[in-house]
Formats: structure tokens, sequence, C-alpha cells
């Protein structure tokens, strides 16, 4: 008898322990952090404010920094991190055709129009003969920076080309105009080697130019408004994270993100939400 009572306290005693490990892996698991890949941006500031009002609400949010525009993707695609914020839906549309992945876009963020801006001209000056033309150099955004220089009549393109065009579809070029690609995350640090860059507000101001002393813009309107918006990528699986769904919420229902988007970019955002 004192052994059968003994055997039953040794079992409690394991079913107790085997519950207190279950139930602290289940806290260790709410606990871990919603991972989001981005890159370096001014726009990160805002989301950093979300990321503050989620944590009141018990969601630990973390930010991901990458150096480039193909790692976020690839940390999404391989779990390191679980969903991205830092691209148009064009741009992942390339990267599933080139990597055979399935990526999807969850939710609209801000967008933004690119513009082209320089250090050595201010607003109203002439683009030299000659002068050098940084553009981005995956696909993508190098047919949307010639769609720009197009409109504004410093190139002539291949009729009927679209945001796919190359630097092969210039079949004009005036001003004998030099262009270099080059990777677009990186364009604030390549001002002070050419004549004007094609890219991103973001980067501008990075560069330290303000947004508004832009020598154009492209086109905004509301196809491209949703079109280049900035989305939420995940996994089909991470796409249904509770907590992903949660943050985006609170992203774009935040006054304080939308205003903060708003002193960064001025009237150059919209909120396709």
């Amino acid at each position: 008898m004192l052994l059968r009572r003994l055997f039953s306290t040794l079992i409690r005693g394991a079913a107790i322990a085997a519950l207190g490990l279950a139930c602290g892996t289940s806290a260790m698991a709410q606990a871990k952090p919603l991972r989001i890949g981005v890159i370096a941006s001014v726009a990160n500031a805002a989301t950093e404010l979300a990321i503050a009002q989620a944590k009141k609400e018990g969601l630990n949010v973390e930010l991901v920094e990458f150096n480039d525009w193909v790692l976020p993707n690839i940390a999404v695609a391989d779990g390191s991190v679980d969903a991205n914020f830092f691209q148009h839906e064009p741009f992942l549309q390339l990267f599933n055709q080139r990597r055979g992945a399935n990526l999807v876009p969850i939710a609209y963020g801000y967008s933004t129009t690119i513009g082209l801006f320089s250090k050595k001209l201010k607003k109203g000056d002439p683009v030299p003969d000659g002068a050098t033309i940084a553009v981005p150099n995956d696909p993508v955004n190098t047919g949307r920076a010639l769609l720009l220089l197009e409109s504004i009549g410093l190139i002539q393109l291949k009729p009927g080309v679209t945001h796919r065009a190359t630097l092969e579809d210039v079949v004009s070029n005036p001003k004998k105009l030099k262009f270099v690609q080059i990777e677009g995350s990186q364009s604030a640090r390549t001002f002070d080697d050419v004549t004007a860059s094609v890219t991103y507000t973001t980067f501008a101001k990075q560069a330290g130019i303000n947004e508004k002393d832009g020598l154009a813009f492209d086109n905004t309107d509301p196809v491209n408004v949703r079109r280049y918006a900035i989305r939420w990528v995940a996994t089909p699986a991470g796409a249904q994270d509770p907590r992903l769904l949660k943050f985006i919420s609170i992203y774009q229902q935040s006054p304080e993100v939308k205003a903060k988007l708003r002193s960064l970019y001025g009237d150059l955002i919209d909120f396709p939400w």
C-alpha cells in the first residue's frame, strides 16, 4: 500500500511538472516577438510608433533592418522574420518570378512618389548636357525611373513600354545623359558622385535633401498610388498570423503613425488603406 501511494505521488508530480513545462512553453510562444524585416528608411520612425502602441496592448514587435532589397524577402521565405514591410507589389512579383517564391502581399502601407533629386541642381535648374543620372538597378524601379525621365522630356522610350522599361528601350537622349545603375537602397550615398538621382523620397531625405526640393516627381494618379504602395508581405501561412494582422491594424488605425508619415513626406504621401 505504501509503495502504491508513493508511485501515485510520483505520477502526480511528473504530471504537474509536465503541465508546468507545457505552460511555460506556451507562455514562451506567446512572448515570442513578431519580427518585421525592413530596409533603412525614415518611414521606420512611424513604424516604431506603432510598435510602442502595440507593446501597450501586449504585442511585442521587433524591426530587423537589412541593407539591400533582396534579403528581406529571403528572410521571410526562410522564416528568419515573420513578415516584411518595404516594397511595392511589382517588385514583389518580380522577386517571386525570379526566385520561384510564393510570398503574398497582405495589406497596404503608405504610398510615396519617386523623384529626380540632386545636391548639385536647384529646383527649376535645367539638367545640363552630359549629366550623370543614377537610377535603381532592379528592373521594376529602373522602368519607373525611366518613365519619369521621359515624362519631363529628358529622354524618349520605345512606344508602349511600361514599368518594365530598360535602358535599351531609350530611343532618344538629346542631352546625352549618362546613366548609372545603382543598388536602390544605397541611393542616399551616391548623390555626391552624380548630377542627379531618380530615387524614393526617403533616400533623398537620408542624404539631407528636402522632399519638396525634388526637380520632378512621377505620376501620382490613383492607379500608381496603389501599384507602388509599400505592402506588408508574408508567406501564405504567415499571412494568417494573428499577431501580424493585429499589428497592421494598429499601424493603419493610429493617428500618430499617419501624422508622423505626413511630417516626413508632406504632400508626397498617400494612404491607400
